[in-house]
């Protein structure tokens, strides 16, 4: 009865550094800042980092079940 949370909180955190993981690449490749009116060095720091985290974090409740 567990696995049922577990399996969507993993997906959804999974999609979601998936996600932000090539957007992050797309805007570096079109060199644009991934986020408006900051540094492109430390916006697109940030975001990968957030997308690595999240994709860890999916993995880790996916590994769980």
């Amino acid at each position: 009865m567990e696995s049922g949370p577990a399996i969507f909180t993993g997906m959804v955190f999974a999609l979601f550094g998936g996600g932000l993981l090539v957007w992050t690449a797309v805007r570096v490749r079109q060199r644009q800042p991934a986020a408006q009116g900051v540094s492109p060095v430390a916006s697109t720091t940030v975001a990968a980092l957030a997308a690595v985290v999240s994709l860890a974090v999916g993995a880790w409740c996916l590994a769980r079940v």
